[in-house]
């Protein structure tokens, strides 16, 4: 089985995987998932027939044209639009980055297509709220991959890792591709590692155990290890142990979720497949099930001593606590390492996140591009060059690089590096690898979770992070919000 890293799982090397004789995501197998769609042919064809000397596909076919791509405001994109230089003096191109925080951005691309415009060549499609919701206003990417005239994959479809190319490109349909694998973030503990290591014995001696973070840390050792720190404020100098991203807001389900499954809850029956290839049917949300009611209650506890600026921040504001020393630890995405690390040195820790009763359970956050399909042929060709250079392993190492931020790789090439190898140690030089070893033990099936990727996700988060909400404003009791949750997400999926 094969890891959303791309790493050995139960016996079957990586290597096979790559060769396309398994492709899994959790405990989901699906057959021929690899579309045969890295080509390195040469020869002239498709429409615009553009080549080089020696029959290559010419990068500069489409000079002098402008793209245009929306994108949240993450720390890849940051990186991108700082280098789009290299991608100009590549294709003679500009791309003009559109950032914003992940509601705008869907609501945008939905007034788009419902337009029947193109204001946006290319867009990050997140799976959950983009893919699911309109794959059909975008292009099935195979067509580009598969025309002579145009650039192959670098690296062929194969070299990205095969669990996140089926999360974040592909849709009920396994021989589809809709976007490349463009970003990857992962939800996991980030703590001050000077802070546990000052405080060891004490916390050791109070608490009955060793409070560093491992394997077997759980989530009710986590509570009882930020409740110490709140109640040992004026030893550490920092007000609170734990802070959350627990806005009302798509946050707030993140951050809920991971407990939610490390409790063995679930919003389905089958979350697996519904979270790998999608489904329009998911059946009947599983929220009033008393793993998912003891999780909201055991949410509800820790976020009862969290931070209380958790109720008023994303992840980025769990981000701007935790690096103004507010809180000594908190549950976020690893791609704010770089900047983790810029503050705190090798004072800043990585780990998985802690056990529930059932497992430790990690929200996978990953995303692609994608092209849109009411663009023009020329633009969507054009758009085709970006996806490729901005996925790239060149690319991908230049955004570890990156002095404002950058994301991790997608492609498993990049993580055999020797330069990447030596630098997913401190000191570091790409301080965002720092976070990876976390990452890819969350990535590992029986530690990774998928969220549903159905059409009606959009209004479902929205349901669970509003009874949430209420919750945590003492509004109604974890018992009602779950089914309340319930109630409303089975009318929206017609179960």
């Amino acid at each position: 089985m094969v890891n959303l890293d791309g790493s050995q799982f139960g016996g079957i090397t990586r290597r096979d995987a790559l060769r396309g004789t398994l492709l899994a995501t959790s405990a989901l197998v699906l057959p021929g998932l690899l579309a045969s769609c890295s080509s390195s042919g040469t020869k002239t064809g498709g429409t615009s027939g553009a080549t080089v000397s020696g029959g290559a596909p010419d990068w500069k076919q489409f000079q002098g044209t402008t793209l245009n791509f929306i994108s949240e405001n993450t720390a890849p994109s940051a990186a991108i639009a700082a280098d789009s230089a290299a991608f100009t003096q590549k294709t003679g191109m500009t791309v003009k980055i559109q950032q914003m925080e992940l509601a705008a951005l869907v609501q945008k691309v939905a007034l788009d297509f419902g337009s029947g415009g193109a204001s946006y060549d290319v867009i990050y499609a997140d799976p959950y709220q983009v893919l699911a919701p309109y794959y059909k206003g975008l292009v099935d990417l195979n067509v580009f991959a598969k025309d002579k005239s145009l650039p192959p994959i670098p690296g062929g479809i194969e070299d990205f890792i095969p669990s996140q190319l089926l999360t974040t490109g592909r849709f009920l349909d396994e021989t589809k591709l809709y976007a490349l694998p463009y970003d990857c973030p992962t939800m996991i503990w980030i703590y001050r590692k000077d802070v546990f290591a000052k405080f060891k014995g004490q916390m050791s001696q109070a608490l009955g155990f060793d409070p560093t973070p491992s394997d077997n840390t759980t989530w009710e050792q986590y509570y009882q290890i930020a409740k110490w720190f709140n109640d040992n404020k004026a030893k550490t100098g920092i007000p609170y142990g734990t802070g959350h991203q627990a806005k009302q807001h798509d946050s707030l389900m993140c951050d809920f979720s991971n407990i939610l499954t490390s409790y063995g809850g679930g919003y389905f029956a089958d979350d697996t497949k519904v979270g790998g290839i999608g489904s329009t049917t998911p059946g009947k949300c599983m929220l009033d099930s008393p793993e998912a009611i003891q999780a909201a209650e055991f949410y509800n506890k820790l976020l009862s001593i969290a931070n209380p600026g958790s109720t008023t921040w994303d992840w980025n504001g769990a981000d701007a606590g935790f690096q103004a020393a507010q809180m000594v630890m908190v549950p976020n995405w690893h791609e704010y390492a770089s900047g983790d690390v810029a503050k705190f040195g090798e004072n800043v820790g990585f780990f998985r996140l802690p056990k529930g009763p059932k497992r430790s359970a990690s929200i996978f956050g990953g995303t692609g591009v994608s092209i849109n399909a009411n663009a023009s042929e020329k633009q969507q060709k054009a758009a085709w060059l970006f996806l490729l250079w901005a996925t790239s392993a060149e690319t991908q190492v230049a955004d570890l690089k990156s002095k404002v931020g950058g994301g991790t790789p997608t492609r498993t090439s990049v993580y055999e590096m020797p330069e990447v190898v030596q630098n997913s140690k401190w000191p570091s030089t790409m301080p965002n690898l720092l976070a990876t070893g976390a990452a890819r033990e969350a990535w590992k099936p029986e530690n990774a979770y998928l969220r549903p990727k159905i059409p009606q996700w959009n209004q479902v988060d929205t349901v669970v992070f509003t009874e949430l909400s209420k919750m945590l404003a003492g509004q109604q009791s974890p018992s009602t919000a779950m089914k309340s949750a319930k109630q409303q997400i089975d009318k929206i999926v017609g179960a």
